[in-house]
């Protein structure tokens, strides 16, 4: 990942929590449908296990989805992710509820989101994350863009910086980034 912008290391101390769209941050977006009907999607390995360490660290994550589905349900339940709602699409009320869940305020909490129904709770957080590929009124509002694309590894990409983070104590530095 390319060294992060100058606000985003200010405020990288300061998360301790992080809420996920599913479709287009932990997928790439695509629906695919059996012939029965049923849901298919790709989920990236490595996004999982970003998630897994985060979670080893005492980090929450949390999901709020405008979609359910039972392969959504199937990947959090193997990712041991129990804070989570899918098909929200007001999804402010859902927001509070980790908040409070987690004794945490907006400002602790590092939002990643792709489309238009994301804006209000990517306004809302301490840090706001999107994917390259997000809704340009997204791009626009986020304080931070993936190099990655959402279901490529763009959720393992924040929750290694995340992770560099909550271990040394401070954000990255340029001299962390040089190989």
């Amino acid at each position: 990942m390319a060294f992060p912008p100058l606000q985003v290391l200010r405020v990288l101390p300061r998360i301790r929590a992080l809420i996920l769209d599913v479709d287009g941050i932990l997928t790439d977006g695509t629906l695919l449908y059996g012939n029965n009907g049923e849901e298919m999607k790709s989920f990236h390995v490595r996004d999982g296990h970003g998630l897994a360490l985060l979670r080893r660290s005492g980090f929450p994550v949390g999901i709020i989805s405008g979609r359910k589905g039972i392969a959504t349900e199937h990947r959090l339940a193997e990712l041991g992710i129990s804070d989570y709602f899918l098909g929200i699409r007001e999804k402010k009320e859902a927001f509070r509820t980790l908040l409070d869940r987690w004794n945490l305020s907006a400002e602790q909490v590092a939002v990643m989101g792709d489309d238009v129904t994301d804006l209000e709770l990517l306004r809302s957080a301490g840090l706001s994350i999107t994917v390259p590929d997000a809704h340009p009124s997204v791009l626009a509002s986020a304080n931070l863009i993936t190099e990655t694309p959402g279901g490529k590894g763009a959720v393992r990409q924040i929750a290694d910086l995340l992770l560099f983070t909550l271990k040394k104590g401070r954000p990255p530095g340029k001299e962390d980034f040089l190989c």
